[in-house]
């Protein structure tokens, strides 16, 4: 599956039609597969990049703040002064920095609580810090991904500063251009039969189609009960985000299809339970919270050989006593 990869760093307002020009490829086959970008990038060029960098630099800039609501101590090493014809930092800094403190709370209150669960997976811009700044406790795994491109120059540059993962935890990173993301996750440990717990922000979403085949994706991977929480872009909903009743019903359609009840969660909400106060703005984002009601492939497949045994060993005892 390939494409060439010709995307804004922004994406479209709710109710802008993204062209024909810039297609993300989507497997009409329905089998979880990765998504390849073919481009020669520069740095300077490289609309990935730039925008993982523009993330970076509100991280730090939270981080520099006199009560910050999170401590990133690796952002400064991808943070650079944002220009302002690409990105709005007033407009943006609160309610990332508010999901970035939802999503840091939910992560490791699932990890430290739930049972079992030592699998996270992180769909992310490639300059996530989480696997190196949150307190993962001991035997987490975690999965990264993200662009391939971005992801080895955030690692060059946290090798540099010394950043190091938890001790007697994991960290592996699955490129997003790899040809099938399911089956990269299986041949690098991630088990279908053990909880998991999947969080979305910052990877590059650039239609509909591309977020259903991440639905898609994790519905088939995570086990009942397992949750995948995160930001989507507004545009998806291809409604007025300003009818919350409609892009909540269209929220609910889109997950329950692929087997998850979801909750929007408010950034307003989350900021007041926080002891902040957010600036009305026309964020651009989504935040959510979803929780998976089917089974995974891999547990359907374990009772589907199950029951396989099971007719096989009655047939063979009625024959015996025919």
């Amino acid at each position: 599956m390939e494409c060439l990869l010709r995307f804004a760093c922004s994406p479209p307002p709710p109710t802008a039609i993204v062209p024909p020009s810039l297609p993300f490829p989507l497997n009409t086959k329905k089998k979880r597969n990765g998504w390849l970008f073919r481009a020669k990038l520069s740095d300077d060029n490289d609309p990935l990049l730039q925008s993982a960098m523009d993330s970076a630099s509100l991280r730090f800039h939270e981080t520099h703040r006199p009560e910050p609501l999170f401590v990133d101590l690796y952002a400064g090493c991808f943070a650079q002064v944002p220009s302002h014809t690409r990105i709005d930092l007033k407009k943006r800094l609160q309610h990332y920095c508010i999901a970035i403190k939802f999503i840091d709370d939910k992560l490791l209150r699932a990890v430290n609580h739930m049972d079992g669960l030592k699998q996270v997976v992180l769909l992310s811009d490639g300059m996530d810090t989480r696997p190196y700044r949150l307190n993962w406790p001991s035997s987490t795994i975690i999965f990264d991904i993200s662009p391939e491109r971005v992801f080895q120059k955030a690692a060059e540059k946290l090798k540099g500063v010394g950043a190091k993962i938890p001790r007697s935890c994991l960290y592996l990173h699955v490129p997003l251009e790899s040809s099938n993301i399911q089956e990269t996750l299986r041949m690098k440990g991630f088990n279908g039969h053990h909880p998991s717990i999947w969080a979305i922000q910052g990877l590059p979403v650039m239609t509909l189609a591309s977020f259903e085949e991440i639905l898609f994706l994790v519905s088939g991977m995570a086990m009942n009960g397992c949750l995948f929480l995160g930001e989507l872009p507004a545009w998806l909903a291809e409604t007025e985000l300003g009818t919350r009743s409609s892009t909540e019903k269209w929220m609910g359609n889109l997950f329950m299809s692929n087997g998850f009840n979801v909750e929007i969660i408010s950034y307003n909400e989350i900021a007041k339970s926080l002891g902040k106060e957010v600036v009305p703005r026309d964020y651009g984002n989504v935040l959510f919270v979803a929780e998976q009601l089917r089974f995974s492939d891999d547990q359907m497949e374990t009772w589907r050989r199950e029951l396989q045994r099971v007719e096989e060993d009655g047939d063979e005892e009625g024959f015996e006593e025919l």
